[in-house]
């Protein structure tokens, strides 16, 4: 098969398209012809030594992909070779053969192409796991809570813009530029704030009349804490994803007591695999029928060749892509 190795520590330089032996899927386990590969930041920071992949995982990136089920290895239920599937992986999804646990394969409805599905399982499972897992958001308490996404123009953001409009709550989103922010808006979003050109906090003030927004999915980080405490509301959660800007902030203590305010940080692909496996089933109970129903479907920003994928790592660096990149064996 072909997979994209690397061949050092440092940036897309170190890709190296090759083809390698197939793998063959264990127990529990299912291998998968892969028709895309979803790329996220995660995979750029994995190439610099940062968050690398869980023991036993593919040492190339690739943490989803969508194809179709080519063997059914030991232990196997409720699943068939030929199925149309996406996968939430440990890694080696940047592969025209990839091999996921049968526990972290969500179904692609016939409505949605397969090689578009590959941007979803890492977006829906780390929107859901933390706007429901984390914030405590419902498919019923969703229902009229305002939410501000920072990065509304990324795969996650895109992704959760969708995912709250489809449950019936008020969307902030903030996105760099006009043309990003009109986008955002497009897709749903209630206000849309150019963080180049507005103080998002002032806007949150102003468009909630000072009461602030319920739930912050934050993936600046230290840049923005401050800001971000004066933006909730009581109550308010705020969860951190990512880290954009820094990891060290001064945390104001009186700002948080006064709001009965939260702060969350979470990861997605260092969790134990007992949990990844009940965040994936929550999604196909609880988030998957939005996608079913086309509610909720991947934003693709572009499709490249699996041999271009230092060009997506690129271009995903420079921060010109909304939405998602695909990487097509």
């Amino acid at each position: 098969m072909r997979a994209v190795l690397t061949t050092g520590t440092g940036g897309p330089e170190v890709l190296s398209p090759t083809d390698v032996p197939d793998p063959t899927p264990g127990h529990g386990e299912v291998l998968i012809d892969v028709a895309a590969a979803g790329v996220n930041r995660a995979d750029l920071l994995q190439l610099k030594g940062h968050h690398p992949p869980p023991p036993g995982a593919p040492e190339w990136p690739g943490l989803e992909a969508s194809g179709t089920i080519a063997a059914l290895g030991p232990g196997v239920t409720g699943w068939s070779v030929g199925d149309r599937v996406c996968a939430l992986l440990d890694g080696g999804g940047y592969a025209s053969k990839a091999v996921a646990s049968a526990a972290l394969l969500l179904p692609v409805p016939a409505g949605l192409d397969l090689v578009d599905a590959a941007g979803l399982p890492e977006a829906i499972c780390t929107a859901w796991s933390n706007l429901a897992g984390v914030a405590g958001l419902t498919r019923e308490s969703a229902a009229g809570a305002t939410v501000l996404v920072h990065g509304g123009s990324g795969g996650v953001g895109t992704t959760s813009i969708l995912l709250l409009k489809a449950l019936g709550a008020r969307v902030l989103t903030t996105a760099g530029g006009p043309d990003r922010v009109a986008r955002c808006v497009a897709l749903g979003a209630d206000v849309g704030i150019d963080h180049r050109a507005e103080d998002f906090a002032e806007v949150v003030q102003r468009v909630t009349e000072g009461a602030g927004v319920d739930v912050i999915l934050d993936v600046v980080g230290a840049g923005y804490l401050e800001r971000n405490l004066a933006s909730l509301a009581r109550l308010g959660q705020l969860v951190i994803i990512a880290a954009q800007q820094g990891t060290r902030a001064t945390l104001d203590i009186g700002s948080l007591m006064g709001r009965w305010a939260g702060v969350h940080g979470s990861l997605l692909r260092k969790r134990p695999r007992a949990e990844k496996e009940a965040i994936v089933a929550a999604v196909r109970e609880q988030a998957w029928p939005l996608v079913t129903s086309g509610d909720v479907y991947p934003v693709v920003h572009e499709r490249l060749p699996l041999d271009r994928a230092a060009d997506a790592h690129r271009l995903l660096a420079d921060g010109a892509v909304f939405g998602k990149l695909l990487l097509v064996p």
